[in-house]
Parts: structure tokens; sequence; C-alpha cells
């Protein structure tokens, strides 16, 4: 075979100039952001003597190329530049702009081996003599190759990596591609000889953003920095087009903030350097998979009705090509790369983007994943599949619970008012329910059940979705009969629904207990409720059953409130926020019936100030159902009789709760209120009068009637009305507390001073607990001089009465509690608002954790507050700051 003609300097074996532009670095622009963290991160894998490798890989536009050029610009020996490109191809081509590279960057390399004469070949014994004077070289040298993906041929990456093993320290290889090199890189990361930077590495930071824009003359706030990052998952070249796009427009924010991609350059690179460059059954796929936010390559197979999915969404993961992986066998394409595709597709292809909807939606169907399935329906415009989807998977109780519940409203907001079916009636039904439209929700209710056969065979799932819709009406119509019924039909049918289906959906079950406990207490039958609502409480804690979780908690409380005990009320209410932290679910502060609870607490412990600020709400935020309204107008009442307001007292007392039944609880606490501002001024004859119409076997309806009568001076009947009371461990502290003061004034009308001091000496000590001091405060000026005498006093001192004076030395100390210490120093610094609180609940012996909850703080502001505290008070533990708080009169 006759020998290759020797190829002349300065050309390439194709006998063409060797170009410049391909050995060379581009230019750095002006507005090019340099990071420290990535150039520090090239910086020391290159020069690690036994990092011979490294790897800039990421998808087009994502900043590689000027990332390594800043960086090569910066070093002390100019490297080695090789851009490949499409006329580089074969073994001969690719070595001869290989040494060319190295001549260029003035490396006495490559005499012994000689150029390439031929492109598709090199002579055998090329790479081992360039290897041997690489690695003979005094200094490393520094290769980049940019555009290595270009690189398709096996054997001129065998034997650029044999170039690169025994070229030894004299070779440092940089390549910079978009897709992983032809390189047994798995041999190099083992021996920990190579350093990678990826596309997530390339990803623009919010800061970098910022400063970024800034560069571009756009001075943006972090938070739309923030939302332009994720829009762009931090793609270089989405942002800097961005920027550009932005400086033109009279609000670079706003544009920044709605402009659609797939308009303007960002759209022509994304289609030219991805899009286009793939075959044409690739275009057709991701055009294809452009209508879902993820998918899997069976799904996609549907959609292009082949069976090649699998190893093309492979490649062009691989390829970095703008698809990602969603894990667990899911994909995803690039938020604007996906924008871009659909824009492209609707034009291509009129009217395929809905059917391609609907053929997602019927395979998601088949594979279990509803939240798509519902997503794909809705989009294709198939209402009756989607609401039928929803109904036979028991999910209606989605739309009221759960992380989705408001995405699942935005969803169906599109519901066609035309659809037909009992389904979509149903979920026409509850999103009028989820607004508190009880006639609309009733008339939709009225509509399904119509169209349900009376057989539940099949339509298990919608009967039970009708029941379940059902007892949520009756608790907002106040309406137990209409809330059992339901309940009881919903029992019967639960067999016939498949036990997985109802595992898999828990807040199912957990609201149609909540709606029942709350009718059943509206009702007045505080067992049975108390029953439904401890369910709710005992099933599954996780994110979907969070709201009815907290409802029926808060129920409790109410209940617990309702029986006399405020200080258990309170503790529901904090495990009500702890059970919501633990599923995860945010929950709104001061919203719903716990936020009434507790201002009615607030209210038995005199706290005014608190309560009025835990009754603040809204005023276009009516309450939700008749338990809600009660719970406010009691605390309400119960406030403004603290404040000394009557007539307003009144007049929120006989405001009507609309209601289908009545409540014997309202009912009775409403005439209370009326009792209460009548005895305040002063007419005992109306206070008891007032009580006629109440239920004379509520244990504070006969405290009260007892009061009433011993204000108008019959002492025989007041006491006469409190023997039938049952025992304190009965009715709760707020009843016996109440009952002993009533019983202390009257034996002091008698005369019996001793009676007094034990009776009030037992209200004193069940109050103190609960720091009740709204009884104390009723009962009138009579009882301070008793709780001034030496036996009463340290029962009230700290939480009713102030702290005793300190005594001098020839003053002997009270009989009970130790004696006082000195006479603590003035407060250097007040205490805060908030800082009182926190110490209020201090000595209430309250965790962190607690007063945490029942301030709606995070555990570190907590902490934060006791330091201060501490400080200010010149203490170090909890008791110290609590005795000298009391020491100082702050409790």
């Amino acid at each position: 075979m006759p020998a290759a003609p020797e190829t002349p300097p300065g050309v390439d074996p194709l006998g063409d100039p060797f170009l410049r532009t391909r050995f060379v670095p581009p230019a750095i622009p002006g507005t090019f952001l340099r990071r420290p963290r990535l150039a520090e991160h090239l910086g020391r894998a290159t020069d690690a003597p036994h990092t011979p490798l490294t790897v800039v890989e990421g998808c087009a536009g994502a900043g590689k190329t000027l990332l390594v050029a800043d960086w090569a610009a910066r070093l002390d020996r100019p490297p080695a530049w090789l851009t490949l490109d499409p006329a580089i191809q074969g073994p001969g081509m690719f070595w001869a702009h290989f040494l060319q590279a190295l001549r260029a960057a003035g490396t006495p390399v490559g005499a012994e081996a000689g150029p390439p004469t031929r492109p598709g070949r090199v002579d055998p014994t090329l790479p081992s003599r360039l290897a041997a004077e690489l690695a003979g070289l005094d200094r490393p040298v520094t290769m980049i190759i940019d555009e290595f993906d270009r690189m398709t041929s096996p054997e001129t990456a065998r034997q650029l990596e044999f170039v690169l093993h025994h070229g030894g320290p004299g070779l440092r290889l940089v390549l910079v591609t978009r897709t992983e090199p032809l390189l047994p890189l798995h041999r190099y990361r083992v021996a920990g000889q190579v350093t990678e930077i990826r596309d997530a590495d390339l990803a623009f930071t919010t800061e970098e953003a910022v400063t970024l824009l800034g560069l571009h003359g756009l001075d943006l706030t972090a938070a739309a920095a923030g939302a332009l990052v994720e829009r762009t998952r931090g793609w270089a070249a989405g942002l800097r087009l961005s920027a550009l796009a932005a400086r033109l427009s009279p609000d670079p924010e706003l544009y920044l903030k709605e402009f659609e991609a797939d308009r303007g350059t960002i759209a022509d690179f994304l289609l030219a350097e991805v899009l286009e460059r793939q075959p044409l059954p690739t275009q057709d796929l991701l055009l294809r998979v452009s209508v879902l936010d993820r998918f899997q390559p069976e799904l996609a197979d549907a959609l292009t009705g082949r069976r090649d999915a699998a190893p093309i969404l492979a490649r062009l993961l691989r390829d970095n090509a703008f698809v990602e992986d969603f894990d667990h066998g899911w994909y995803a394409l690039h938020p604007l790369f996906r924008e871009i595709l659909r824009a492209h597709l609707r034009r291509r292809s009129p009217g395929l983007e809905r059917q391609l909807h609907r053929r997602a939606a019927r395979w998601l169907r088949g594979s279990g994943a509803l939240p798509e399935t519902l997503a794909q329906g809705a989009a294709a415009g198939d209402w009756t599949f989607a609401t039928g989807a929803l109904v036979d998977d028991l999910a209606l109780g989605q739309l009221f619970s759960g992380p989705r519940a408001d995405e699942l409203e935005a969803l169906f907001a599109g519901l066609d008012a035309r659809t037909p079916g009992p389904a979509a009636d149903l979920v026409r039904a509850a999103r009028a329910l989820t607004r508190h439209d009880l006639d609309r929700g009733l008339a939709h209710l009225h509509g399904a059940e119509e169209q349900l056969p009376p057989d539940a065979g099949d339509t298990a799932a919608a009967r039970l979705g009708w029941a379940l819709l059902t007892t949520l009406a009756g608790r907002l119509a106040g309406s137990a009969h209409t809330a059992e019924r339901a309940a009881e039909t919903a029992a019967d049918l639960l067999p016939a629904v498949p036990a997985p289906l109802l595992e898999e959906h828990p807040e199912f079950l957990a609201l149609l207990q909540t709606h029942l406990g709350s009718s059943l207490l509206w009702a007045g039958r505080f067992d049975e409720a108390r029953a439904a609502l401890t369910a709710v409480t005992a099933g599954p804690v996780v994110a979907a059953t969070a709201l009815p979780l907290r409802d029926s908690l808060e129920h409790l409380a109410l209940i617990d409130y309702l029986d006399g005990r405020p200080g258990r009320a309170e503790r529901r209410i904090r495990a009500a926020t702890a059970a919501a932290e633990r599923c995860g679910a945010p929950v709104p502060p001061g919203t719903g019936l716990g936020r009434l609870v507790l201002a009615a607490v607030a209210v038995e412990r005199g706290e005014t100030a608190r309560a009025e600020a835990l009754l603040r709400r809204p005023p276009d935020a009516p309450p939700a159902d008749p338990v809600t309204a009660a719970g406010r107008r009691l605390a309400t009442t119960g406030l403004l009789l603290a404040q000394g307001h009557t007539r307003a007292a009144l007049t929120a007392a006989a405001r009507e709760i609309p209601a289908a039944e009545d409540s014997p609880w309202d009912r009775d606490h409403a005439a209370l209120a009326v009792s209460a501002a009548r005895l305040a001024e002063g007419d005992p004859r109306a206070a008891a009068e007032a009580l006629r119409a109440a239920d004379d076997g509520r244990p504070l309806c006969r405290v009260a009637a007892a009061s009433a009568h011993l204000a108008a001076g019959d002492a025989a009947t007041a006491l006469h009305i409190l023997d039938g009371l049952p025992g304190a461990e009965h009715t709760g502290p707020v009843v016996s507390v109440r009952a002993a003061l009533v019983r202390a004034r009257a034996a002091r009308l008698k005369g019996d001073l001793t009676a007094v001091h034990r009776l009030l000496g037992r209200a004193l000590r069940e109050a103190g607990p609960e720091e009740l001091r709204r009884p104390f405060l009723e009962a009138g000026p009579w009882l301070a001089p008793f709780l001034a005498t030496p036996s009463l006093r340290p029962l009230a001192a700290g939480w009713l009465a102030p702290a005793p004076a300190p005594t001098s030395a020839h003053t002997s100390a009270p009989a009970l509690g130790p004696a006082p210490g000195p006479e603590p120093g003035p407060l250097t610094e007040p205490l805060s608002a908030r800082e009182r609180d926190v110490l209020h609940r201090l000595a209430r012996t309250m965790s962190t954790e607690e007063i945490a909850a029942d301030l709606y703080v995070s555990v570190n502001t907590v902490k934060t507050h006791l330091k201060s505290v501490y400080r200010k008070l010149a203490v170090h533990r909890r008791n110290e700051a609590v005795r000298r708080a009391r020491d100082l009169g702050l409790l």
C-alpha cells in the first residue's frame, strides 16, 4: 500500500487550512457573571496531581463554555483549546486538530508522532508516541475540548483515553459537553481521578441571578429573581435572554413574571438547539408529552401509539436535552421547554392537544394516579370522566381536606354547568357546601339522589359521596336528624366498598364522623358527639385528615368548656395545633371554633384583652355552622359582660342563630347571659325570670338561679337549689367554684365566718390551677377583705391578688406559704407585651412547646422571649423568673 503524502503544515488531512476560531476560547461578554464557587471547583480539580480529567456537562445554554473560558483566561499558563464541530469527523481529523491546539498553545509535542495524513485513520503508533511526549513534559499542559458531545467515534474516544492514561502528569484534560463523554468515566470515578460539574451545579442560585440581572441593568427583588429562577430552573441562557427582553419593557419585573416563553429568543434558541436536532420520531414524542407535567415511558407510548419511548427518553436524559428524571421511572420536561413545545404543538397540530389530554387521562386512570387523571380529564374538557373518577375513587372529601383541596377547587371551578350525571351533581354540591351555600348544595344533592338507582350495586361510592355531603349539609343546617340519617346510610354502604379504597382515603370517614359529631353537639347530645369526634382523633394522623382532626379536637374542646373545664378545653386546642403540625398541614392561626373556645377560656380567666384579640376576625367571614355561631356568641356575651357592657351583651344574646333544630345548650347559655346582665343591672328578679326557659338540670343554670335568688334576699331557696348539684368531680371547676362562692356569700349573710373562710378556701384551691378569676370578679367587693386575711391570702397570691408584701423583721410572716424574701429592685427594662404573655404561661407550668402552640409562634421564638425575660428579671431559671415576677407584681 503506498504511503500517504505528508500533510503540509497549517492544513488538516482534508487539505483545508486550520480555522483559528477552533483554537481560541470565545470572548467573555461584559454581562458575564463570574461565579467563584464554580471557578474554585475547576481550579482545585486541575491543580490536583491525581485528577487528570475534568468533565463540565450540561444542557445547551447552561453556561459551560463561558465558565471554562473565563477560568482558562486566568491561568498562569495558557491552556490548549479545541472546539469540535461537525467537520471534525474521524480519528485523523480529530488528532490533527488536537495536535494543532497543542502547537497553538505553545506546547512542544507532536514532532515524534507526526501529523495525521488521512481524515478517517491515524498511524496506530500516534497515541503511544504522543503519550510518551506528554509524559516527558516538565510542566503539565491543560487541554480543553469544547462541544465534546460531537465526538461520536468510539475508536477516537479509546485513543484519547489511552493518551490521557499514559500521558501521566503531563496532561490535564477538560471536556465541555452536553452529554456524558465516550470515556470509561466509571473507572475514573472509582479511582477518584475525575472532577465533574453537572447541570445542577451550573444552575444559577437566586443570589447569583440577582447579581446577573443587575449586570443587565435590572434591579430586581430577591423574590422576583427567585420566581424567575424557579421557572427557568436556573438555566443560564434562559436568565440572560429573559433579562435582555425585560430591558425593553416599561415594567421589567412584571415582564419577567408574566412573559410568554413560546415567543421570542428563548423559543428560537430551544427549538433550534434542542428540538430540531432530534430525529423526527423524537420530536413527535417531545411535542406530545408536553401536555403532561410528568410521564412514564408507557404513558408516552400511549400518546404516540408507538413502543419506543423508553430508549428515547433514556437517551434524552443522558444527553441533557431538557428532559429531567422525576424519580421512580417518571420523567418531566424542563418547564420553559415544556411551555414552548406545547405552544409549538398547538400551532403545528390544532385540536390534537385535547385528544392527548383525553388519552392521557384514561391511561392514568388505569394506573391509579388520581391527581394526574383529574388534571388531564379537566384539561380535555371531559367533565363527565373527571367527576366520575373523583366520586368513584371516594375522593370527594379531598375537596374539603388535605394538601390538594385548593388545587381541586380550582380544577373543578371550570366544571361545565351542562355536564350531566350524578357525579357532576355531587361535585357541584361539594363546591357549594365548601362555600357554605346550603340552598344550592341541597339542590344539587337532590339532583344527584334522583339520578342514583335505588340498588347500590356499582354506585356504592357515589351513594357514599351523597351520604358524606348530606351529613355536612345537616351540620351546616343545624339538623342532627338529617346528619344522623345520612351517617346511617353511609354505615350500610361501607361493606360494599373495597377496604383498600377506604384506607387510601382516610379523610372520608374522618369528615363523616366530624360532621356527625358537630351535629350531635348542636343537639346537646354530648356523649354521642364525644364518641363520634373521639373516633376521628383515634384515626390516622396524616395530611389528608388534618382538617377533620383539628375540627374534631376543637369540638371536643367546646364540650370540655361547656362541661365547666376550661383548662382541659385549652389543652385540646393546643393538641389540635400540634396534631396539624404532625400532619404537615399548615393551619392558619386565628380561625375556626378553636379560637372562639380560647376566647371563652380567656374570659373565664379575666384576660379580657386577650379574649378581645382572639375574637377579632374579618366581618365578611360569617360562622360556618350553628355550633361555630353559638361559640362566637358564647365568647362574645361573656366578654361584653366582663367589660360591663350589659346592653350590648343582651343584644348579642338575643341575636337568632338560624338552624333547623333547637340547641338546648345554646338556648341555656343565651339565657345565662341575659340573667347575668340583669343581675349586673341590679334586677335579681329579672335575672331569675330569664332562667325560667333554661334547663334547670344544667349545673351552671342552677348556680346562676341560686345567685339570682340570693341577690333577691332568698338565701334559703338559693341553698336549696345548690343542694341539688352533682359533685365537683362531675361539674368541673367553673361550676363548683361559682357554687362555693354563692354558698360563701350566703354564709356571710348569716354571719358564719368560719363557713365563709372554708368555702372561699375551697373555691380558691379549685380555681387556682385554672386561674379562674371571673367568678371572683363577678362575686363583688365583699370578697376583698376575706382574701386579704392570712389564711386566704396565700391561696389567692400571684394569680388572683397581688403577691404578699414583704415583711419587716418585726412583723410575723403569714400563716401559710413561704416567708417573703427581701423587696426586689425595680425592673431596669420593662417586659414587652409578648414577653408578658410568655411569662404568664410560664407561671402556669406550660412547657416551651405548649407556650409556642398557645401563642401560634415557633419554639425558637419562645426560647428567644424566655432569654429576654430572664435577662430583664436578672434570673437564670424558670421558677426564679416566676417567683421574681410575682414579687414585682407582674403576675
